[in-house]
């Protein structure tokens, strides 16, 4: 037993490694994740006591449990057998795509990374890209019941979207928002996915997916989670609103039903002097390709030019944008209120229109609604007029609008007249049609 034996250096080496990786996976790894599981705990436990709806303990449980607990769901087991039958391969096939499935929608919720990075982020962005002007803040949401869950509706203007309701929302809510294919681009993806975020296939037709998806947007309800969604389910490239769709919204009415909790629904409609997106969604409506992912470069390059004309000094805001809230409404008293059934496409339609009902009118579009509805030009004391009525804005911040759209070469000023760039028409009637000026195509 007290026999010399004589090792190569290298084995040596890599008993040592082993040594080391055995001593590191079963006694030094799970201490650290235990004391930052614990400095988490505590650092979720101050948050609460200053937002409106605390943190739900779904949120910030274990990846890995919840994948876990998902995957091996009634309901997501059943349909793991019904696509192994139909696509004829092995249940444990079948069930590990379902955990793929689930491992792309579960987010890793860090408290650290919301409030202590994107939050601030989101404020940074969104008042140093625009002026930005609150309607109606929903102070209902402090009379919610607390057993409740709060789901913002929200209409999709622009990928600014997120970061503008994250900011205006972050002193009350943590959101978790169901975000396209567009985001799913490394390093951005992780970050949204530290946001509490949630990835959703639009256009994926699996059966199983689908089970996967709406189990976890069911156990996020069931669990008390915030949210927020948009109904439309994309940006509008024509600047009208999109028919609601009802997958999310049957998803979430089933969490509420099979939990017995109440969900309470926030209006929230957004408005752009400037939508980052324009021409390219304008581009996208000629060519009739609405497919578009983020790219790193792109988004880089923009950041970098931006960066520039700040240091340079020749960076102006792009004009406002404007968040209207409106009434809280009860998913109980909706059905009370309806005989006691849930028709989700009548609830979609009712919450879009409660939508509708809030949307901002803005300098921009009020402008572009009144060049689109002449013939030609027109004197600019009228359409600053004209614009300043429909929007409520002063006539300053009209003639303000005016320059920010010559300087972008939509409009031409001429002999004290306006009138529309040609080239830039669809541009204009994108705008004209957010202020409801424009007819449906």
């Amino acid at each position: 037993m007290s026999a010399t034996v004589t090792l190569p250096i290298w084995l040596f080496v890599l008993i040592l490694g082993f040594a080391a990786v055995t001593f590191a996976s079963h006694f030094l790894f799970p201490s650290v994740r235990w004391f930052l599981r614990r400095r988490l705990e505590r650092a979720v436990a101050e948050l609460n006591k200053r937002l409106k709806r605390p943190i739900a303990p779904f949120k910030i449980a274990q990846r890995a449990d919840t994948i876990q607990r998902l995957v091996y769901d009634r309901d997501v087991l059943a349909a793991v057998a019904v696509h192994a039958t139909a696509e004829g391969v092995p249940e444990a096939v079948a069930h590990e795509r379902a955990r793929r499935y689930a491992r792309e929608i579960v987010p890793s919720f860090s408290a650290f990374t919301y409030f202590g990075l994107a939050t601030r982020l989101a404020r940074w962005l969104s008042t140093s890209l625009y002026d930005v002007r609150v309607t109606d803040l929903p102070q209902g949401l402090d009379g919610i019941d607390d057993s409740a869950t709060v789901v913002f509706v929200m209409n999709h203007r622009s990928n600014m979207d997120y970061v503008l309701v994250t900011h205006l929302v972050a002193d009350r809510v943590a959101l978790s928002y169901a975000v396209g294919e567009w985001a799913q681009v490394w390093p951005l993806s992780r970050l949204i996915r530290a946001m509490g975020a949630y990835f959703i296939r639009r256009k994926y037709r699996s059966p199983l997916y689908r089970t996967v998806l709406s189990r976890y947007v069911s156990m996020a309800t069931g669990a008390g989670v915030t949210q927020a969604v948009f109904p439309e389910g994309g940006l509008s490239l024509d600047g009208h609103p999109l028919v609601p769709k009802v997958g999310i919204l049957s998803d979430i009415v089933q969490g509420a039903a099979a939990s017995g909790r109440d969900v309470v629904f926030v209006p929230v409609a957004l408005a752009y002097d400037r939508v980052l997106e324009d021409r390219v969604l304008v581009e996208a409506a000629r060519t009739g390709e609405r497919r578009f992912r983020a790219s790193l470069p792109v988004a880089l390059s923009f950041a970098m030019r931006h960066l520039w004309m700040r240091l340079t000094g020749r960076f102006r805001k792009f004009g406002q944008a404007a968040v209207g809230f409106g009434a809280p409404l009860s998913l109980a008293d909706w059905r009370a209120a309806h005989g006691g059934e849930v028709r989700v496409g009548d609830l979609a339609g009712d919450l879009m229109a409660r939508v509708a009902a809030v949307t901002p009118r803005l300098p921009v579009p009020c402008i572009a609604a009144a060049l689109m509805g002449a013939d030609g030009s027109l004197a600019e004391p009228d359409l600053v007029r004209a614009a300043a009525r429909d929007s409520g804005a002063d006539e300053a911040v009209i003639v303000s609008a005016l320059d920010l759209m010559q300087a972008r070469g939509l409009v031409r000023r001429a002999g004290g007249r306006v009138e529309p760039v040609t080239a830039e028409q669809p541009v204009l009637a994108f705008y004209a049609a957010s202020a409801g000026a424009l007819p449906a195509q």
